[in-house]
């Protein structure tokens, strides 16, 4: 049965409007029953009747609770109790032990029952956007866990005992206030996706080597200053985000992660890149965007499989010429640097972008050949070369001044600065008729964004709300009671 968005305030309302109450929680072989995205206040515990349910789906209600009679529905497989402002889970919940997915995304659970762990068939559990600080030793008991999804909590710690759950291979921990992971996690050898985005990790174990079957590994927004030389024996990586972290260097171990096609730097403190680089010959997108960059190795060209380079905002004064070598290069973004040429060998390439400036009106500008007077070479140039730092006047580009200002104060160049005095054109460029109408049509606004913790405030609010009318609902009260509730919340808000 499929109620799924249909309005229903009360499952007893409903049912008795179709057949009578007693009648609906007589169907005692009813298999599915989904009614998420209803205004349901409660689950009756003659919920215990369906005993041959297989799956429930109650997500997106208004259920505060759920029923300790749930532990009789023996043959539930799979159930999703998700966006319900519910704090807890029965204590009797582990006893259905059939059950092989269980979603509870999004319940503000402050804890999960000791003995989770005697759900040994379960091989998905999703727990993300909860208020979580710790995870019961039990839960290791989970032997047939294969997604553990923990995002958006606020974890601290993750137990050694995780390295047990050998048959693991998503394993999400984004948003939580982790510093370090346990040296047992390497014990997973089975891990295909691990996501420890947005933590306090100011360091990765070198037993991350141990994960010999991870395909994507996601370490942006952290703390960390180094990555292991480890990295290289992860054979089968495909894509490593460590973007806005603190990495000065990255280990020449990281060419030997033959499969990556994806490498995200943005944001970090790189000087250079590996020379190694250029073993890595199926990727096809770079992104080293605002670090410190002051050179880039001439082995960049052996990335055959390029098509994606981008190194903005850092302190580049030149591109090598091997950068041709990249044949499969598309796009080319070098904008805020301090390049003064292009090598003449970019012409050998089909590039269908080629990014000088923030203020660069097309893709593709008109080149023309030059010769380097220091070195006698064949060169490009244009009217944006060379390039100048840019100077934000308009509030809209304040969020880039702080990175300008550290560009320019942390590593004075005389001869820079001298060149940027002596420069006296500027180049303006007229957006076309196209241009002119596209931007009016875009009004977006981004706001600023609450932070977790204010969200998660409101959120608390939201159903204490929501619960004092509920309470008030089942009363035989007048509704001054209704309104006096609501009046509370709303001044303490």
């Amino acid at each position: 049965m499929n109620c799924s968005s249909c309005t229903l305030a009360n499952v007893k309302e409903e049912a008795e409007g179709l057949i009578a109450f007693w009648q609906f929680f007589q169907l005692v072989k009813l298999r599915k029953l989904g009614l998420s995205d209803n205004e349901i206040q409660r689950l009756p515990p003659e919920i215990a009747n369906f005993m041959q349910l297989v799956e429930l789906d109650v997500s997106r209600n208004d259920i505060p609770e759920i029923p300790e009679s749930i532990s009789f529905c023996k043959a539930l497989q799979i159930a999703d109790f998700s966006g319900n402002p519910l704090t807890r889970l029965p204590e009797s919940f582990p006893e259905l032990q059939n059950l092989t997915c269980l979603s509870v995304n999004d319940i503000s659970l402050q804890s999960l029952p000791e003995n989770i762990g005697n759900l040994y068939n379960l091989a998905s559990l999703e727990l993300r956007e909860n208020l979580l600080t710790y995870l019961p030793d039990s839960l290791t008991q989970l032997r047939r866990l294969e997604e553990l999804d923990l995002g958006n909590n606020e974890i601290y710690n993750l137990p050694e005992s995780i390295g047990a759950l050998l048959h693991l291979k998503d394993l999400w921990l984004d948003g939580n206030q982790l510093s370090e992971l346990p040296q047992e996690i390497g014990n997973l050898k089975n891990l295909l996706c691990l996501d420890v985005s947005e933590n306090r990790l100011e360091r990765l174990p070198e037993e991350i080597s141990g994960l010999t079957s991870l395909t994507d590994l996601v370490i942006s927004q952290n703390l960390l200053e180094m990555i292991p030389d480890g990295i290289g024996k992860l054979k089968k990586l495909s894509i490593l985000k460590v973007d806005q972290n603190r990495l000065t260097q990255l280990p020449e171990a990281v060419g030997d992660c033959e499969s990556l096609t994806e490498l995200v730097l943005t944001e970090n403190r790189l000087l250079t890149l590996p020379k190694s680089i250029g073993k890595l010959k199926k990727l096809n997108n770079l992104n080293a965007d605002r670090n410190k960059l002051v050179s880039l190795p001439k082995e960049i060209g052996g990335c055959c499989s390029l098509t994606v380079f981008c190194v903005r905002d850092n302190r580049l004064t030149r591109i090598p010429a091997e950068v041709s070598q990249a044949t499969e290069l598309h796009v080319l973004d070098v904008a805020g640097n301090r390049l003064l040429h292009l090598p003449l060998s970019l012409t050998a390439l089909k590039l269908k972008a080629l990014w000088l400036s923030d203020n660069q009106s097309q893709p593709l500008l008109t080149f023309q050949t030059d010769t380097d007077h220091t070195t006698g070479e064949k060169i490009l140039t244009c009217v944006l070369l060379p390039q100048l730092p840019s100077e934000p006047t308009c509030q809209e580009n304040l969020p880039r001044c702080g990175a300008l200002e550290s560009l320019v104060n942390d590593v004075p160049d005389e001869a820079w600065n001298e060149r940027a005095v002596n420069r006296v054109s500027a180049i303006r460029f007229l957006e076309d008729e196209r241009d002119e109408e596209d931007n009016e049509t875009r009004t977006l606004l981004r706001r600023a964004t609450p932070h977790p913790g204010e969200l998660k405030n409101m959120k608390k609010t939201v159903e204490n709300l929501r619960n004092d009318m509920n309470a008030a609902k089942g009363l035989d009260s007048n509704k001054n009671e209704v309104n006096h509730a609501i009046d509370r919340v709303t001044t303490s808000v």
